[in-house]
């Protein structure tokens, strides 16, 4: 393959891995860097010609013509296998000055004209180094250099068709460096009558948006468009800042104080730094020779413009507002359905959107939202990446308390390390207000009668119990209404005991949870059961001990590390045996569903051990359990509590890793709540979601009964759709220089990690460029692309590093469940080390999800190449070796393979339907109808094609002759509409099938044992057929479920197709059936994409470049 460096708009497969893992840290894939796009590098094999034969391995660098500075040879770049050496990092410089922003159709233009190096591909997977430039006239979009004629070299504006964003032409679908390409830096113009494509690649994704904006504006207003950029350009903006500028000049002088100034402009901008402001102020007047500090409105608005604009959110806005300057309400309606995916958005809430966000009294007026105002409902809690749902309690609390995560304290009572470190109540305070629903209390004989908590055996210092208990009293549900976990060691003596006693009866009163369990119960209560209720976890008598006290053995985390326990029994089990001590029964008569004992093995765990007992795994052990039982882990975590702490080798108060424990099913693991670092924002990431009450609902496969999962898988969880979660990290605002940094000034070189926290299988990072010198407004336009195979269990985390030689320091960070995303344009605030918020620190990004039929590499979905019938793959049912069971799963086999075929025959229309529309596989079939809506217009403004929406399936009627192009994507709607169709029809009678199978077989599950005993299986041959059993369980559940999903989505599907139908005005019966006039009729260029011409069209000049 041919290898593109950080100097082209392609990939390099090869980009270091991130030095330093930290402690813990699962697997990673390597990081990829999406590059810089520039010139191309010295790998680059350099040729005469295209029809140059045996190219030889040596470079060709590219010379330049001195008379006009483009490239003088033809550059090809052809497949090779050469690829970089690894390097650490990726370096970009901005092709643009930092200073010079563009804001608006006219920079486009204006760029455009000036001409920009671009890459042209063609579909033999050459690429070819040219010069693009506007003719002045903007009547021809010419290249240079070219075999062809210099009037054949162009493209006459008029004859495009569309403009295209993206690798969504054919050309880039089917081409053998598709993988290379950055999506951000391709765009491909569609022209002529038979729809050929150009397909392009800029040197940034900057460069990218100029020509696709500036190209949209000449195809909508061709002649006009400099009048019509000249009439609206930033007209709203102006009478905004004016009507400011108007109020701060009290003193009417028509100026304000440099001063003054400042402080205007950054009361609009509050990140903006006020020497910033005053620098750009002063340079102003400087470029004008102008005497004196005064500034005028004209200079007060141009300065605003130049440091307030994000040309980022520009190219956004005109993408949605048929290249306009600004969202009308209808514009806005689109964005927010097909874009930030809200359900049903009529006009009064676009008209509400703009009321709240628009600062112009111009653009409320009018019903505009301008850059300002779109800019200002951007950065708005409405567009924050964290869906508000998950803000409050919104999953089912009436499951057993053990089918939870919950939040858990280590030490809770220390503010520094184990050792050394002090004491204090603040540690407490501070875990209840955070939502933690377990905390800990090592509690030890005191001075005057009164016990102390403090960590046993180390220096730490003391506080009093009765004080922490206040506490406790004062804030357990402050943040959370659900049960609070007191976990307590008692080493105190039988006189203390009853003090301790007598201040938790006192203090705490009916808080405490004292109904003992029934034996008649199989599982705890759930958190709504127990809500406002303390849980004592601790020793506990015998029941049939009637004396005061008796004795128990002594729970000390420190002495249990000297335990060398096996989990199958067959070892040693104790160096040292644990020690005894007398237990007071009032004491332990407050322990009730929390039962300390001690952890043996798996099999004697399993027939011997209560609901209401709870064992503790030291973080050594517990590692060994998920590495060696992962299966046995996960099915006793179904039932039973489990707390695991970190090792007490821990004396700096370092923190594990929750996830490794997590993926087990483990509810409490303690966290060192003093500690930061990326561990503790996995654990404060994860439970932001449920309202941030302290208890997470485990994923079903962790809960149910029958289920097969294994914690350490490295594929696809049996059961679970994999989704794909793609990520474009656009750009960031007002990094701060790190804590601490001074070796380079106030400069900041940032770069971003966007990391996979989850199963081993979903563990992944990438990583940007590094924008240099630039902390206050850097643009990385760059996309990632993320399979996560168990949603329920994955969390995001982007970390913003500043990259130094010395070693690159922490800036900001923010982690968030994936469960938790909202999809669309979003902005993520940016929490510092230890946690709180870095002021006007944010990173802009896009975010959208797929199932795996609708992402991937979209070249490999291709017609083409996409897999027939024959080499579809289907869930199959292991063999038990046990005659009638397998006899019962083997009737499973067909409506298995019918629920298959069903999904992918929809899913794969789906993705045709989508590729012939021009969009990639993350757009919804909402944007896909916006798309062609211009294209559905004739030349008198009548649409070609209606919408019947009487049925359920929305028929596509044609209004006349449609031309081929559009008869394909009116055949692939059909087919589309047609599997959908089938799908609704059949997947209710095959999900029956499956269910019946699955309850034909679960009636075996009891005698499930006797029977394999009965066929002769034992040991190792036992073992995998109670396995295959519960695997056979969970696909036959996943296959259901899957179908049940895909029945939702096309129900979903024909929703949107209805609503895009009736927005575009393309409805039957609608306003579009009538001519219209005015500029609601102009086609809409924002989204429009058009079928290029079919593969194998190309015409001859293919051989010679053109």
């Amino acid at each position: 393959m041919a290898e593109f460096t950080e100097n082209c708009g392609l990939l390099s497969p090869t980009a270091g891995e991130k030095a330093g893992e930290e402690d813990g840290k699962t697997q990673r894939e390597v990081s990829v860097s999406n590059g810089d796009c520039g010139g191309l590098s010295a790998d680059v094999v350099g040729s005469a010609g295209a029809d140059r034969q045996g190219l030889e391995a040596a470079t060709t660098s590219v010379v330049l013509d001195p008379k006009s500075g483009i490239p003088r040879r033809t550059s090809i770049i052809k497949d090779g296998s050469r690829q970089r050496k690894e390097r650490k990092k990726t370096v970009s410089f901005s092709s643009m000055p930092t200073e010079k922003k563009i804001s608006s159709a006219s920079d486009c233009i204006n760029a455009m004209v000036d001409g920009s190096e671009l890459r042209k591909v063609r579909s033999n997977s050459r690429v070819y180094h040219r010069y693009f430039l506007l003719d002045a006239d903007m009547q021809s979009l010419r290249w240079e250099p070219s075999k062809k004629e210099s009037d054949k070299a162009k493209i006459d504006v008029k004859s495009i068709k569309e403009v295209r964003t993206g690798k969504n032409t054919d050309t880039f679908r089917t081409n053998g460096i598709y993988d290379q390409i950055s999506e951000d830096c391709a765009f491909s113009v569609i022209y002529g009558e038979t729809y050929e494509s150009l397909d392009l690649v800029a040197n940034t994704a900057d460069v990218a948006n100029i020509w696709v904006t500036g190209l949209r504006y000449l195809i909508s207003y061709g002649k006009l468009t400099l009048n019509m950029i000249e009439s609206t350009q930033n007209s709203l903006r102006s009478s905004w800042l004016g009507d400011l500028f108007d109020e701060d000049d009290v003193s009417g002088n028509k100026s304000l104080s440099l001063c003054a100034a400042v402080q205007s402009i950054k009361k609009l901008n509050p990140g903006l730094k006020n020497v910033k402001i005053e620098l750009k102020l002063k340079e102003l007047h400087k470029a004008k020779d102008k005497m004196g500090c005064d500034v005028t409105k004209e200079e007060f608005i141009e300065v605003y413009h130049d440091l307030c604009t994000r040309p980022e959110i520009y190219f956004l806005l005109v993408q949605f507002s048929s290249n306009k300057e600004f969202l009308d309400s209808k514009d806005l309606m689109i964005f927010l359905e097909a874009e930030q995916g809200m359900a049903q958005v009529s006009e009064e809430t676009s008209l509400e959107v703009i009321k709240q966000y628009e600062p112009s009294k111009e653009g409320q007026l009018k019903a505009c939202l301008s850059l300002d105002g779109f800019t200002n409902y951007l950065m708005s809690n409405d567009c924050h990446i964290f869906d508000p749902e998950q803000k409050t309690v919104c999953q089912d609390m009436n499951q057993p308390i053990s089918h939870y995560y919950i939040n858990s304290s280590h030490n809770t009572y220390l503010i520094e390390d184990q050792f050394r470190g002090p004491s204090d109540i603040t540690g407490y305070i501070r875990a209840l207000k955070m939502g933690c629903r377990s905390v800990e209390l090592d509690v030890w004989d005191g001075p005057d009668n009164e016990p102390v908590i403090y960590t046993g055996h180390t220096m730490t210092s003391h506080i009093v119990f009765r004080s922490v208990i206040d506490i406790i009293n004062k804030y357990a549900f402050v943040a959370s209404e659900f049960p609070l976990i007191l976990c307590l060691e008692n080493h105190c003596s039988l006189k203390q005991q009853r003090v301790m006693f007598q201040h938790l009866k006192k203090i705490l009163g009916d808080k405490i949870h004292s109904d003992p369990p029934r034996p008649e119960d199989n599982y705890l209560p759930s958190p709504n059961d127990l809500k406002g209720k303390i849980l004592l976890k601790g020793k506990k008598l015998p029941n049939t001990c009637n004396s005061s006290e008796g004795e128990v053995t002594d729970e000390d985390e420190g002495a249990e590390m000297s335990q060398h326990m096996s989990i199958d029994g067959g070892e040693q089990q104790t160096v040292a045996q644990p020690k005894k001590f007398q237990l007071s029964k009032d004491l332990s008569d407050l322990v009730t569903l929390c039962k300390s004992i001690q952890f043996k093995d798996f099999p004697t765990a399993f027939q011997n051990q209560k609901h209401w007992e709870l064992c503790s795994f030291n973080e050594v052990f517990a590692s060994r359990c998920t590495t060696d039982y992962p299966g046995e882990f996960v099915n006793y975590n179904k039932k039973f509590l489990t707390r695991v702490y970190p090792s007490p080798m821990r004396i700096d108060s370092s923190n594990m890793n929750p996830q490794d424990f997590w993926k087990c099913g483990c509810q409490i693991v303690a966290m060192n709540y003093q500690t930061p670092g990326l561990m503790m924002d996995l654990n404060i990431g994860w439970f932001r979601q449920n309202g941030n009450c302290g208890y997470v609902l485990r994923p079903a496969i962790m809960r149910e009964q029958v289920s097969y999962f294994s914690a350490n898988t490295k594929d696809s969880v049996p059961g679970v759709s994999p989704q794909l979660l793609h990520i474009k990290i656009i750009s960031g605002q007002n990094f701060p220089k790190p804590k601490g940094s001074g070796a380079k000034g106030d400069v900041v070189d940032p770069y971003v990690y966007v990391e996979i926290h989850g199963i081993p299988a979903d563990c992944a990072e990438q990583r940007t460029k590094t924008v240099n010198q630039n902390g206050d407004n850097p643009l990385f336009d760059e996309s990632f692309e993320f399979q996560i195979n168990l949603p329920e269990l994955a969390m995001v985390r982007f970390v913003v590093l500043d990259d130094d030689y010395i070693g690159d320091e922490f800036i900001g960070q923010y982690t968030i469940p994936f469960e938790c995303l909202q999809p669309g344009f979003r902005h993520i605030p940016l929490q510092s080390l230890t946690g709180e918020l870095l002021p006007h620190a944010w990173l802009f990004v896009h975010v959208a999800i797929t199932n795996r039929r609708g992402g991937g590499k979209p070249h490999k979905r291709g017609l083409s190449v996409r897999k027939g019938k024959r080499n579809r793959e289907y869930a199959s049912m292991r063999i038990l070796l046990i005659k009638a069971l397998d006899e019962v799963f083997k009737t499973a086999t067909q409506p298995l393979r019918e629920a298959t075929d069903l999904r992918e025959n929809m899913q794969n229309a789906i993705v045709s339907f989508k590729e012939l529309c021009g969009l990639s596989a993350v757009a919804n079939l909402k944007q896909c109808i916006l798309a062609l809506s211009s294209r559905l217009l004739g030349a008198d403004n009548n649409p070609v094609v209606l919408f019947n929406l009487k049925d359920q399936y929305p028929v596509v009627e044609a209004q006349g002759l449609l031309p081929d192009v559009l008869k394909k994507v009116v055949t692939a709607y059909e087919t589309m509409i047609q599997t959908s169709r089938t799908l609704l029809e059949n997947s209710e009678s095959v999900y029956e099938r499956i269910l019946q199978v699955q309850k034909a077989a679960m009636e075996f599950h009891e005698n499930l044992h006797d029977m394999a005993v009965k066929e002769g299986l034992k040991g190792r041959k036992l073992h995998k057929s109670v396995e295959s059993f519960t695997w056979n369980i969970t696909i036959l559940k996943g296959q259901a479920d899957l179908l049940k999903h895909a029945r939702a989505e096309v129900l979903e599907n024909l929703k949107q197709v209805h609503y895009a139908a009736l927005t575009c005005n393309l409805a039957k019966g609608g306003p579009s059936t009538t001519p219209s006039t005015g500029s609601d009729s102009r086609p809409r260029r924002s989204l429009e994409a058009i079928p290029e011409k079919a593969v194998g069209e190309e015409d001859i000049s293919d051989e010679e470049e053109n």
